[in-house]
C-alpha cells in the first residue's frame, strides 16, 4: 500500500477525534469567550472554561487546522465561520447539536455490534432505547430538544419553501416533539390548524412552546403512542424525521396506524432524507449510519419508500426535494 493511502486511511480513522473535540468545545462553551475579530489568549481562555490551558491550546490548535478557530499570534484565537457558528447567540446555532452529540458520543462504540446483529448499537452501550434513554433521564429531554432544533432548524425553512402546503386545514404534527415544527407550519399559513401528538413527557415541553408562540388557540397537544393509535380529526399527517428512527416493520404498524384515521383525499407527508444511487458522497448516507446505530433504524431510497408505503395501505405521489438533506415524500391513501 502506497503512502498517499496510509496516510489519508490515518487521517480518517482519527477523524473521531474531530468530532469529539468539536463537541466537548460546545460543551464548555469556549465559543462564546471570543467575539468575531477580538482575538482572546489561550490562557484567559482556559480559565474562563476551567479547563487545562496547555491542553485546550492543543485541541484549539488541532480544530484550527480543520477550520474551525484561528490562531493569530502569541497563542491568541479568533473565529472563522465554523466556530462562530458554535456560539450560542449565532443565528441557527449548531452549538446545541454538537452538545446532544457529545452526551450521547458513546454510541457510536456500538457500531460493531450494530454491523454484526442488525440491532441498534445504542441499546448494548446505554442499556436501553435511545428514546427510553431519553424518557428516564428528564436532564436530556431539553438537551434533545436543543439539539434537535439546531440540527434541522433550517430543514424547517427549506421544506416550507418548497413544499406548498396550500389547501391543507389541519395539520397533525405526528412525534412533533417540542412544537418547533408545527409553530413554523402554522406561523407560515395562518388559516391552518395543527394537532400534535407525541408522548406524555414531550407533550408538556410542547405547550409550553405554542402557548410561547401564540398558537395555543389553534394547536390542540394530544398524548399517546404512535405504536397504538394516532388521533384522527385532519386532512394530512406529517412525520418529520420519525420514520427513519424505525425499522421497516415498526415503520409500517406506525403508518398502518395513520391509514386507519387519514381521510380518503388525505395526504401523508414523510419528510426524511431519499438516499440517491451511486457512490458518491450524501448527507443522507452519512445519517443512515447514524440510523443504523442510533435508534435503529435507516434512512431509505424511493424504492424501498415505495415499498413501505405499498405495505402500509398508501401510494407514493411525489418526492419534493429541499436546499437540505430532506425532501417531502407525499402520499395518498388506497
Amino acid at each position: 500500500m502506497a503512502q498517499q493511502e496510509t496516510e489519508q486511511l490515518s487521517r480518517i480513522m482519527m477523524s473521531a477525534a474531530l468530532s469529539r473535540a468539536i463537541g466537548t468545545i460546545a460543551e464548555l462553551g469556549v465559543a462564546d469567550l471570543i467575539q468575531s475579530g477580538q482575538p482572546q489568549p489561550v490562557e484567559q481562555l482556559a480559565r474562563a472554561s476551567k479547563t487545562h490551558g496547555p491542553s485546550l491550546y492543543r485541541i484549539l490548535r488541532y480544530l484550527a487546522s480543520h477550520g474551525l478557530f484561528r490562531e493569530n499570534e502569541d497563542r491568541h484565537f479568533d473565529h472563522t465561520p465554523l466556530s462562530a457558528a458554535l456560539r450560542t447567540d449565532a443565528p441557527g446555532s449548531y452549538r446545541a447539536g454538537a452538545q446532544l452529540f457529545h452526551h450521547l458520543f458513546a454510541g457510536w462504540d456500538g457500531l460493531h455490534h450494530s454491523i454484526q446483529t442488525g440491532e441498534p448499537g445504542f441499546n448494548r452501550v446505554f442499556g436501553a432505547p435511545i428514546f427510553d434513554y431519553i424518557q428516564a433521564h428528564p436532564e436530556m429531554g431539553p438537551i434533545f430538544d436543543a439539539g434537535m432544533t439546531s440540527l434541522n432548524c433550517y430543514e424547517t425553512t427549506a421544506m416550507l419553501d418548497a413544499y406548498d402546503f396550500t389547501g391543507i386545514k389541519v395539520l397533525a404534527d405526528i412525534g412533533g416533539g417540542n412544537g418547533s415544527l408545527i409553530s413554523a407550519v402554522l406561523a407560515r399559513y395562518p388559516n391552518m390548524k395543527g394537532i400534535l401528538f407525541d408522548l406524555g413527557h414531550v407533550a408538556g415541553r410542547a405547550k409550553e412552546l405554542l402557548k410561547a408562540a401564540g398558537l395555543a388557540e389553534r394547536c390542540i397537544v394530544i398524548e399517546g403512542s404512535f405504536f397504538e393509535s394516532i388521533p384522527a380529526g385532519a386532512d394530512a399527517y406529517l412525520f418529520r424525521h420519525i420514520i427513519h428512527d424505525w425499522t421497516d416493520a415498526q415503520s409500517t404498524q406506525i403508518l398502518g396506524n395513520c391509514r386507519k384515521v387519514i381521510p380518503a383525499n388525505g395526504k401523508l407527508l414523510i419528510v426524511d432524507c431519499v438516499v440517491p444511487a451511486g457512490n458518491a458522497p450524501s448527507p443522507s448516507k452519512d445519517m443512515d449510519i447514524v440510523m443504523l446505530t442510533f435508534p435503529g433504524g435507516q434512512e431509505r431510497s424511493e424504492a424501498q419508500f415505495r415499498s413501505l408505503l405499498k405495505a402500509s395501505g398508501f401510494a407514493l405521489e411525489s418526492i419534493t426535494p429541499t436546499t437540505t438533506m430532506i425532501s417531502a415524500v407525499e402520499a395518498k391513501p388506497i
